[in-house]
């Protein structure tokens, strides 16, 4: 049977990757959530009544008053708590703190509060609670100047703005996959514990992360030569970086050198190793319908004329990218979208695939999902 999961502040950064997370994992039934459901104390008895597990992640981050933060975020757990007890509810309540509960601001105190009223609540009803403190999270689709630092300089650096070094330091960084693999854990193990601290997935300097990602953009986008990628972070940090180029930056024209012994176009300049492949599509054939959480894809049409659609999982909008052979072009997959490619010509479609890692179909990483 599915476990029925709820989780306040779905729409945000966290809330988006965990309810993907979740559903593609199987076993989940993410209920729907609105933020304006605090508003009504009826509704939120409704939500969170047949809930086996809650994630609350629902917070204010940033606000002009100070005040404003640590009253919201209380407020926001109380109604939370006020369901919780009008309900008779026993689920398993986790909470998203932070290591800023340390310090001595409105968002620290008002985590660590959040999370101290939570556990109370837990000890009265007989019910499982854990306290997830959680370092700084970065990855795809975070708010520039709101979610993380990265998530800002990734969108400058993208669109040719300036960042700006305020306080360089060691930030203790997970990525936000790596954060809904342990939330997971937490909700499959039953785990209990108040505060759990999360480890982090990496250990950088504010002006080592801007420099890595300068270095993305000059070799990426400035040069098409994808960058080396040396570990696993630096691999999540170019996917973070990816999604904020803009969706006119593709497709990429290549250089097509003609003579009386043919055509010869370089398809792939990179730093890192990978795996190549072509196919050929008859006309009116798809191929695809499927999306990535870490994989770096890029699609090179040589031959034919091609429809390559791409939609980001959980949202409704399309980009589509039409492609002719006769002047060869590359579109890159982000981590999420899901894709596709069309043959839409009269003739055959030639396409050269490259991926920055080989097939293992004990670990895929492939998600079917209709464009």
């Amino acid at each position: 049977m599915e476990k029925v999961i709820g989780i306040t502040g779905q729409a945000g950064f966290v809330g988006y990757h965990l309810t993907s997370f979740l559903e593609i994992q199987g076993g989940f039934k993410v209920k729907a959530f609105k933020d304006e459901f605090f508003d009504d104390a009826c509704i939120m008895q409704d939500y969170v009544r047949d809930c086996n597990a809650i994630i609350h992640l629902a917070a204010l981050n940033r606000h002009n008053d100070p005040d404003e933060i640590y009253n919201k975020n209380l407020e926001l757990t109380r109604k939370l708590i006020d369901a919780l007890e009008a309900t008779g509810s026993k689920a398993h309540v986790m909470i998203s703190s932070s290591t800023q509960e340390e310090r001595d601001n409105p968002y620290g105190k008002s985590k660590r509060e959040s999370r101290l009223m939570l556990e109370s609540w837990a000890k009265k009803a007989g019910a499982k609670f854990t306290g997830l403190v959680i370092p700084n999270v970065f990855g795809p689709f975070g708010r520039p100047f709101y979610n993380s630092f990265i998530s800002t300089f990734s969108h400058l650096i993208a669109t040719g703005g300036e960042p700006t070094v305020e306080v360089d330091a060691e930030i203790a960084l997970i990525y936000v996959i790596d954060l809904c693999r342990e939330i997971h854990k937490v909700i499959v193990e039953g785990i209990e514990a108040s505060p759990y601290p999360v480890p982090h997935s990496a250990i950088a300097k504010v002006t080592e992360v801007l420099a890595k990602l300068f270095e993305f953009k000059k070799s990426y986008m400035d040069n098409n030569v994808l960058p080396e990628l040396k570990n696993i972070f630096e691999v999540n940090l170019f996917n973070t970086f990816r999604t904020y180029i803009p969706d006119d930056f593709y497709p990429v024209k290549l250089t097509r050198h003609s003579d009386n012994r043919g055509t010869y176009v370089e398809t792939m300049r990179s730093l890192i190793q990978g795996q190549s492949a072509f196919s050929t599509t008859k006309p009116g054939i798809t191929r695809g319908n499927h999306f990535h959480l870490r994989k770096i894809e890029r699609f090179c049409v040589i031959k034919g004329k091609a429809s390559i659609k791409l939609r980001k999982h959980g949202t409704d909008d399309v980009i589509e990218y039409i492609i002719d052979g006769e002047e060869p072009a590359i579109v890159d997959m982000p981590i999420y979208y899901t894709h596709n490619l069309t043959n839409i010509g009269e003739d055959e479609l030639l396409t050269v695939f490259w991926i920055n890692e080989f097939y293992d179909p004990k670990d895929p990483d492939t998600y079917y999902e209709e464009v």
